[in-house]
C-alpha cells in the first residue's frame, strides 16, 4: 500500500485511468478557474479524505446565497488571503460545501447548481432532486444568473 498526499493521490488517480465522476455519471468537469476553486484548488470539486466539509457541489453564487452563508456563520464574501480565499460576488462559480448549501436549499436560498461539476459524493448528503431543482448550465456571462 502507498500513502500519498492528497496531490500525489490525485496524481496516482489520473494515472492509473480513475476519474472522479459528477452526479450525472460522467467524468467531474471544473468548476471554476476565476476564482480557482475546489477543496484542492485545483478548479474542481474533488473531494478526498482531508475535506470535511465535502466542498462537491460546483455552485454559482447569488446574493441571496451569499447572505444566507453570512448569516449561518459561514463568511464567503470576504477574503481570507490565508486559505487561498478570494472572497466571492455573485455569478462567482464555487465549491461549497454540501450541509451548507443543503441548508440553503431548505432555507429557499440555495445557489444555482452546476451539475456536472458537481461531485457524486455529494449524493451521501443531498439529494440529487433538490441538486436538480437548481441546476444550471452556466452561461457565457454568469452574472446573468444574479437573484
Amino acid at each position: 500500500m502507498i500513502v500519498t498526499t492528497h496531490t500525489g493521490a490525485r496524481r496516482s488517480a489520473i494515472l492509473l485511468g480513475m476519474t472522479d465522476r459528477n452526479v450525472l455519471g460522467g467524468d467531474l468537469e471544473p468548476c471554476g478557474t476565476d476564482p480557482l476553486t475546489g477543496f484542492y484548488r485545483d478548479g474542481c470539486c474533488h473531494t478526498g479524505p482531508e475535506d470535511r466539509g465535502s466542498h462537491t457541489i460546483c455552485a454559482v453564487v447569488t446574493s441571496e446565497f451569499l447572505e444566507h452563508q453570512r448569516g449561518i456563520g459561514n463568511d464567503l464574501s470576504s477574503p481570507a488571503p490565508r486559505s487561498r480565499f478570494p472572497g466571492l460576488v455573485p455569478g462567482d462559480r464555487w465549491c461549497v460545501t454540501a450541509a451548507n448549501w443543503f441548508q440553503a436549499h431548505l432555507d429557499g436560498a440555495a445557489a444555482h447548481v452546476v451539475l456536472a461539476s458537481t461531485h457524486e459524493r455529494v449524493l451521501d448528503i443531498v439529494p440529487l432532486v433538490a441538486l436538480e431543482e437548481h441546476a444550471v448550465d452556466v452561461p457565457a456571462d454568469p452574472g446573468l444568473l444574479e437573484g
